[in-house]
């Protein structure tokens, strides 16, 4: 995984003498402040927004004007466009990093998309400090992750047919960890690809109990089933799971 990292916390308060504070509560109750105040409704037919990416201090209550319209369900993927200040190139710049993390969550990078438009010869990849210094796509990555805040998007692998089907490998994928009692497994599991499994903490913990036990336990899976099956990005599902550990020879 390679991560972006927040270059520009400074930037994110009005009050500088916040910094030493929780900035993830504060940029959180900052950004709600502001979309509160703007009082839009989220609009479905928004498919785009324009805002400014001066620091927050400047900026921030004029770009809530922007996100505030944002109706985080009917998106399944974000573009996000923006000039470069300290990075020329004739091309457009991608990205090179996996993730991009900010104080209020981690966002995902659509890798495949980044594939098909690398394809094209009309881009080329930016050097991943170029891309943690540029501050115009930077002030707007807080605001995407507090909008679309609860609705994650889990990881679709063509390959494998319909999304249901995509869903079924990824999660029987990480049953399969669970079953091997490896801990660590489930751990570089959930970094890679994120998925929202409600209990991933408390499985975590019992794996690491199994690992420190005299006895021999096994985990088996016993049942599987999804609340219904996605077949275009707009639809939704829940997994559902059953395991039992039992002691062994």
């Amino acid at each position: 995984m390679r991560y972006a990292s927040s270059s520009f916390l400074s930037s994110y308060y009005r009050n500088k003498n916040l910094l030493h504070l929780n900035i993830s509560t504060k940029l959180g109750e900052e950004l709600d402040g502001w979309l509160r105040a703007a009082g839009l409704a989220k609009n479905p037919d928004i498919r785009g927004v324009i805002a400014p990416h001066a620091g927050y201090y400047y900026s921030g209550r004029c770009a809530a004007f922007a996100f505030g319209n944002i109706d985080p369900a009917q998106f399944s993927r974000v573009f996000l466009l923006g000039p470069s200040h300290h990075y020329y190139t004739p091309k457009c710049a991608l990205t090179r990093a996996t993730v991009y993390s900010t104080p209020l969550g981690d966002l995902p990078i659509d890798l495949e998309v980044v594939d098909e438009l690398l394809a094209t010869g009309k881009f080329e990849l930016m050097d991943l400090h170029a891309d943690e210094a540029e501050h115009s796509m930077e002030m707007h990555i807080p605001y995407l992750a507090k909008v679309f805040h609860g609705f994650n998007y889990t990881y679709y692998d063509k390959k494998h047919g319909a999304i249901y089907k995509s869903i079924e490998t990824l999660d029987r994928m990480g049953m399969d960890i669970i079953e091997t009692g490896d801990a660590d497994a489930f751990k570089r599991y959930l970094r890679e690809f994120d998925n929202t499994i409600c209990g991933r903490h408390p499985i975590s913990v019992f794996l690491h109990m199994l690992r420190n036990c005299s006895l021999n336990v096994k985990i088996n899976f016993l049942r599987y089933e999804q609340s219904s099956q996605c077949r275009s990005m707009r639809d939704s599902s829940v997994s559902y799971a059953s395991a039992a550990a039992k002691v062994g020879d």
